[in-house]
């Protein structure tokens, strides 16, 4: 079944304008004249509604750009920033829309109270919450054409208004009280501010309208015009028929000027009981959008679900209903209000940064109807952040910090969407900005490791994976990259390979790039992956890659080593038949030739390794083999002068004996180590003999790490 749909004026222009027209325009807009004078209530309305209508622009260029469902300015922002900023704005939007209810209808109840002192206030507030509640709750129409009502008898209270008459013979002062009298410019800006703060209540009935692209952005632009109008006509009226004193001592001098002073005390009613009817039909529909994104946990499936022809959210409807009827017996909610206040101008501030964004970057995707250019969208967020401070910079502080507690809250749930976002796009500008800024990477003292890991499937090599996570964490990138046969995997599927890979690395916690590719065997698969592989001077400079245990595969192996020193990227090679466990202590042997070559990429990995938070502390030993006494106590006072010089913190220690010992006394020295660096020479005709030969004469040592540093990298310079 069709459900029933609103237009532009019963359905956007209608609620904002009532809500825009709040309590304020009665009870404090003569205090509003009387602090500053008629020049100055002017300057405070133009100022305030400019914030509004620039924020109206960027809602209007977001509307005209997709069709806006469920959850107005939540659908809008979490379709533009992600359902994590959205959720982090929406569920505070719907608090703070649910919580006003209550605060507009203890307004009514203390209003109805000063006039009939008999009543109760609480069973006022208690009566009022459920007679309003069950209109929304039963007919969203019927909620709207009793607004309709409400309209006019306000209309009907600024006729009355209007058709008064001064209290005696006074002229109009474009000035205010004495200043020691009265308060400050911005204080008075600060207050009169959440006046025209209403046009949310049009844009969350955004689910509910037949042409949301149409009504939003005409239905929002009427009502902050016919609002701007009113507040421009209200000081003009009260400076002509009062004097300033009056204005800021009698808070009901609207009464005694107008020409009926009992559609007054009707305008405030209706002003209450509108901003109360607004929040009760949006904020439901706000937390029914929250729980179909599963912003809210998929155990409260029944928000979300819509009854009958208009598609009325009756459970989140029924919790709002509930939150209110608890807020209204609590009682006093001032307190908060200055946070409700924040979170209805941080979700203005988010809106004005979506549509600027948007506009910023030209994606293809974004082609409004409605063109804003993105500077006003900034002037507007700007706007809405001063705000906040001049109203209340505590509230704006604590309001912030419970939107950063929620962002963090779905960050670590890792909702899933089904559609995309703008952040893609921002984080894209980045990178074109600095890859076209990005000349070299060959600087030393801007080295970074981006290690390609050839790991194959990640479950098989996991601790290549885990000691390049540790590598590269905070400091440099790192590549899972895996080589599938040609022949059994189609082109089509490394696309779904690479998605499975990614998303089983994210629930490892593991932030990575991933590639994988086919070739007609792994080492003609990592050799052109290592030539191809990169953006621009961004390239991998470090490759890490397991052992081959399989003879047959020897000489393939040993040429892939040296084309990767050839191509001037630095060769790792872990083997490991213990993998090692993130966050243990580690002991680490580097096994010392000198500072060139080798020996400075060494210790530059342990440096890394050291600093690294993936380990919970890692001591570094350097190691070396000399052939007599004296030639040690020269190596010990050289090893100390560099690393003073080079301000790491390792411990050496030398050892004496024979060329032929070398290993013997390495194996025995490092048995208790849980990794020992060693360097390889450079790649030549003999490489696969000397890696064999090197492999076997240290096979005793469990895991090893052999290095090859590319040619091209000044490790020395890097240290020092």
């Amino acid at each position: 079944m069709e459900s029933k749909k609103l237009g532009t004026f019963g359905g956007v222009f209608t609620p904002s304008l009532l809500t825009i027209l709040g309590v304020i325009m009665y009870l404090r807009f003569g205090w509003v004249v009387g602090n500053v004078g008629l020049m100055g209530t002017m300057l405070i309305v133009s100022l305030s509604t400019m914030i509004t209508f620039l924020t109206s622009l960027s809602i209007a260029s977001i509307a005209t750009n997709t069709q806006v469902k469920a959850g107005g300015a939540y659908y809008m922002i979490s379709r533009s920033l992600g359902v994590e900023i959205g959720g982090a704005l929406g569920i505070p939007l719907y608090l703070a829309q649910t919580l006003s209810v209550a605060l507009y209808v203890m307004g009514f109840s203390e209003s109805m109270v000063a006039i009939f002192p008999f009543l109760n206030i609480k069973a006022v507030g208690l009566v009022t919450t459920m007679v309003l509640g069950g209109l929304a709750f039963y007919s969203t129409q019927a909620a709207i054409r009793a607004q309709y009502v409400i309209l006019a008898v306000i209309g009907l209270s600024i006729l009355s208004l209007l058709g008064g008459k001064p209290l005696d013979s006074t002229d109009v002062e474009m000035a205010g009280i004495a200043a020691s009298d009265s308060v400050g410019f911005w204080q008075v800006f600060a207050v009169f501010f959440p006046a025209v703060t209403g046009i949310m209540a049009g844009v969350n009935m955004s689910g509910d309208l037949k042409n949301p692209s149409k009504s939003i952005p005409y239905g929002t632009f009427l009502a902050v015009g016919t609002g701007y109008f009113i507040y421009m006509l209200l000081p003009i009226v009260l400076s002509s028929r009062a004097d300033v004193a009056s204005l800021v001592s009698d808070p009901l001098i609207m009464m005694r000027i107008s020409f009926w002073g009992g559609a007054i005390v009707l305008g405030i009613w209706g002003a209450s009981l509108s901003s109360a009817v607004g929040s009760l039909l949006g904020a439901p529909r706000v937390l029914q959008a929250l729980t179909r994104d599963n912003v809210v946990p998929r155990r409260f499936s029944f928000l979300s679900k819509g009854y009958g022809q208009e598609n009325i959210p009756k459970g989140s409807t029924i919790l709002t209903i509930a939150i209110t009827l608890v807020c209204v017996i609590a009682g006093d909610l001032n307190t908060i209000a200055p946070i409700l206040t924040m979170f209805f101008l941080a979700t203005y501030g988010i809106l004005n940064v979506t549509a600027g964004i948007e506009r910023f970057l030209k994606s293809p995707s974004f082609r409004p109807k409605f063109k804003v250019h993105w500077g006003f969208s900034l002037i507007g967020a700007l706007g809405c952040v001063a705000v906040m401070f001049l109203i209340h910079a505590v509230a704006t502080v604590l309001a912030v910090v419970f939107i950063l507690i929620v962002l963090g809250w779905l960050r670590r749930r890792r909702l899933k969407t089904t559609w995309g976002d703008v952040r893609n796009g921002m984080l894209l500008q980045v990178v074109r900005f600095v890859m076209l800024r990005l000349t070299s990477m060959e600087d030393p003292r801007s080295w970074r490791p981006n290690i390609l890991v050839f790991s194959g499937a990640p479950v098989k090599r996991w601790h290549l994976i885990d000691f390049a996570n540790g590598l590269a964490q905070e400091k440099g990138l790192f590549t899972v990259a895996t080589i599938l046969p040609e022949k059994g995997v189609s082109q089509e599927k490394i696309y779904q390979y690479e998605k499975q890979i990614r998303e089983y690395l994210l629930e490892k916690n593991i932030r990575s790039l991933v590639r994988v590719m086919r070739a007609e065997n792994p080492f003609i698969g990592a050799r052109h992956l290592s030539n191809a592989y990169g953006l621009g001077s961004v390239v991998p400079n470090t490759i890490l890659l397991g052992d081959t245990t399989d003879e047959s595969h020897h000489e393939a192996y040993a040429e892939m080593i040296s084309h990767f020193y050839k191509s001037r990227k630095n060769v790792i090679i872990l083997r490991d038949e213990n993998p090692m466990t993130g966050r243990q202590v580690l002991k680490v042997d580097l096994w010392w030739g000198g500072l060139k070559g080798n020996g400075g990429l060494m210790m530059v990995l342990a440096y890394m390794m050291q600093n690294s938070p993936h380990w919970q502390q890692v001591s570094v030993t350097i190691k070396m083999v000399v052939a007599s006494r004296k030639a040690a106590a020269e190596a010990e006072k050289n090893l100390e002068n560099l690393l003073s010089s080079i301000r790491v913190e390792f411990d050496r220690k030398i050892l004496v004996g024979a060329k032929d010992e070398i290993f013997s006394l390495l194996t025995s020295d490092s048995m208790d180590a849980d990794l020992v660096m060693l360097g390889l020479k450079s790649p030549d005709d003999t490489f696969e003999s000397y890696y064999n030969d090197l492999k076997t004469k240290t096979a005793a040592i469990p895991r090893r790490l052999f290095v090859v540093a590319s040619h091209d990298i000044a490790f020395k310079e890097i240290l020092s």
